[in-house]
């Protein structure tokens, strides 16, 4: 119940933007190349402060660009749930929009790791998926073309949002996913322009766009009955809250990122507060 409960919880950060030791820390030692966007972010749950994040952003026009998401339960949801998630894409920035190379997620549960690699060409093509656990290496054989063909990943797709808000559009924005079992639209909808004010939770003040982002299946493997982050998005739903992502350009020739996730569901609801930004330029931190 407990695993169930904070996984999906966790799976709503990731979804709302994807050796087993915290997060934060792994951040902090990994090198990124200059003008790497790197911000921390604390997730609270019912008031207590119960994720670490970290989320890298390397997106130079018309190069390859690079991004991961981290993200590990602290404290005494830790003693009680130890999970760490990577999920780390590469890929081309093309004319066209952007296309991933390879994503790789990551997750570590009491120790025990699994990841799971995608692969795609620069035609879009999806050209294979590898599962690695403790136990074995299986490279899978391709899915139907129905499952996989035309898709991008979860940090990709939020990636062409990042973009299309720092060019001065909206959020409002549709891209279709294989999580490897199943594909599925990820859609992004602006709600309003919003004018945030820095707080003690929150470094970052200034405009922001307030964007629902919603998951509706497409094709594969769906339970009739809402499992998983699937159920976290009807319990927000029948609440009236979907998933919320709040955009805002921190840096002036960068994308636009996510400054606060809110996620509401039975459980009550989370917030992932942005608590540290910088790009070699721009900085933001909590004052002591």
């Amino acid at each position: 119940m407990i695993k169930g409960a904070v996984l999906s919880v966790v799976a709503g950060v990731v979804l709302a933007v994807t050796g087993g030791v915290n997060a934060a820390a792994t951040a902090q030692k990994a090198v990124f190349k200059p003008g790497t966007q790197q911000l921390t972010y604390e997730v609270y749950a019912g008031g207590v402060n119960a994720v670490a994040a970290t989320l890298h952003v390397y997106a130079p026009e018309d190069s390859e660009y690079n991004l991961s998401f981290s993200a590990g339960t602290k404290g005494f949801l830790r003693a009680l749930a130890p999970w760490d998630g990577t999920f780390e894409t590469q890929g081309w920035q093309m004319k066209d929009g952007v296309r991933p190379e390879l994503h790789r997620s990551s997750a570590i549960w009491r120790e025990e790791e699994e990841v799971k690699e995608y692969n795609y060409n620069k035609n879009g093509d999806f050209v294979g998926y590898t599962v690695r656990d403790p136990d074995s290496t299986v490279e899978r054989d391709l899915p139907p073309a129905e499952l996989t063909q035309g898709t991008i990943d979860v940090l990709t797709a939020t990636l062409d949002v990042m973009q299309d808000i720092a060019a001065g559009q909206s959020c409002d924005s549709s891209s279709e996913v294989f999580d490897g079992k199943r594909r599925f639209a990820m859609k992004f909808r602006l709600e309003g322009e919003e004018q945030l004010n820095a707080s003690r939770y929150n470094v970052y003040g200034g405009p922001s766009q307030r964007c629902v982002v919603e998951v509706t299946p497409v094709a594969g493997e769906w339970h009739k009955k809402p499992r998983g982050w699937m159920s976290i998005q009807e319990q927000g739903r029948m609440k009236g809250k979907l998933p919320t992502v709040w955009f805002a350009k921190v840096s002036p020739d960068k994308p636009a990122v996510p400054v606060k996730v809110r996620v509401t569901s039975e459980y009550g609801t989370m917030f992932m507060h942005l608590v540290g930004y910088t790009d070699g330029a721009t900085t933001l931190a909590q004052s002591d």
